[in-house]
């Protein structure tokens, strides 16, 4: 069965302004909310409230609802590009739909005036997922090449060993709270209106701790030390994220834990310059053998290498060294390339006999464009 244009699910216009977006999603969402609609006509109103919840997260969004506008539903299938389940709430791209909810309306002030209770309650028994931490973690240039594993230590909230996360001691339990009678709202009436809020005693759960857990005070977390495990790829990047499903704080109630996002920092090298997967070195040669040509050996991030230099060489000068550079992330058995940048090696001091076969040479070359001596021996007057 195809999905309703969100467009119309709201009754408005393909060029609403956000404004008129947000008003007419009010006034769908109050129509409909499940609590409003009891008996028979629940399961249908509870369809539509869901419905208007996820035309609204689209169309608030400039970018989301661009994509919608040129792709229509296709943008948010998982085979569009933006991985969201249209037909399971709280996973993808969308939100749970009384989340949605509470968010524009308790921006507004009228959450409990509507007397929506549901979604604080649902929130509070569920628990809350923990949050997301993040680590600065250094490692060399040479463990960027060969990829490596660190332990590392650092403390954030852990669910309770003394309770198990319930925070309540043992042989305790958990009771229903007797101000809200288990629902965790509080209601009150004033005149026409019904005034509902969470409740003051159990703070929405509907449920409360006969005898708190001593180590965590009730709360079913501690602070703690934890340590965990990071595989690092070989060719990693200076400031990528590495996540740790699960290694964030804990959550409460059973509700899952956060993520870990480790942040890559490369420390720097002397021996290279790292862009991208090139890596960049300088080389000082004799000058004979840049005269000459030959070979000279120069450091290469997994050792060393023989690298020709042709004669007449000018100082300078680059040379590529074809996979030599670093592992290219992915694709293994890729590697980018070396450059050494060469410069010569002028000796500060000269026998008679060297300075005499120098002026010798220089007599045989005159007349000549100045060539590599003769810039030498400018240099090393």
């Amino acid at each position: 069965m195809s999905k309703a244009d969100y467009y119309d699910v709201l009754g408005i216009p393909r060029d609403a302004s956000a404004e008129d977006i947000k008003k007419a999603y009010r006034r769908m969402a109050v129509k409909y909310h499940p609590d409003k609609n009891p008996g028979e006509k629940a399961k249908a109103a509870e369809e539509k409230f869901k419905e208007a919840a996820e035309a609204y997260e689209v169309l608030k969004d400039k970018n989301k609802r661009a994509a919608y506008d040129r792709y229509g539903h296709g943008a948010f299938e998982q085979s569009g590009g933006m991985h969201a389940n249209s037909a399971g709430w709280g996973s993808g791209n969308f939100n749970d739909p009384f989340d949605v909810f509470r968010e524009v309306f308790e921006e507004s002030g009228f959450g409990s005036f509507f007397g929506f209770g549901r979604n604080s309650h649902a929130r509070q028994t569920q628990g809350q997922a923990g949050e997301d931490l993040r680590y600065n973690l250094k490692i060399t240039l040479d463990e960027a090449f060969r990829g490596t594993e660190k332990t590392i230590k650092y403390r954030k909230n852990v669910l309770c060993a003394k309770c198990g996360g319930s925070g309540a001691s043992p042989g305790s339990k958990k009771v229903t709270c007797g101000t809200c009678k288990g629902t965790g709202v509080f209601s009150t009436r004033q005149g026409f209106f019904s005034m509902r809020q969470t409740c003051p005693d159990c703070h929405g759960s509907g449920t409360k701790i006969e005898k708190p857990c001593t180590a965590c005070g009730g709360s079913g977390r501690v602070r703690d030390q934890y340590a965990t495990k990071i595989k690092i790829p070989a060719g990693i990047f200076d400031g990528a994220n590495l996540r740790m499903s699960g290694a964030g704080e804990a959550g409460t109630n059973g509700a899952p834990s956060g993520d870990l996002y480790a942040v890559i920092y490369i420390e720097e090298d002397g021996r290279f310059e790292r862009h991208e997967d090139n890596l960049y070195c300088v080389q000082k040669i004799p000058f004979a053998t840049a005269a000459l040509g030959g070979e000279v050996e120069v450091a290469a991030i997994d050792g060393h290498a023989n690298l020709k230099i042709p004669a007449g060489t000018q100082s300078e000068t680059s040379f590529r060294m074809k996979g030599y550079g670093m592992p290219i992330l992915n694709h293994p058995g890729s590697r980018g390339n070396q450059y050494v940048k060469v410069t010569i090696d002028v000796p500060t001091k000269l026998t008679g006999e060297q300075r005499e076969k120098l002026q010798e040479f220089e007599k045989s070359c005159s007349g000549k464009d100045e060539g590599f001596f003769q810039k030498f021996k400018k240099k090393f007057e």
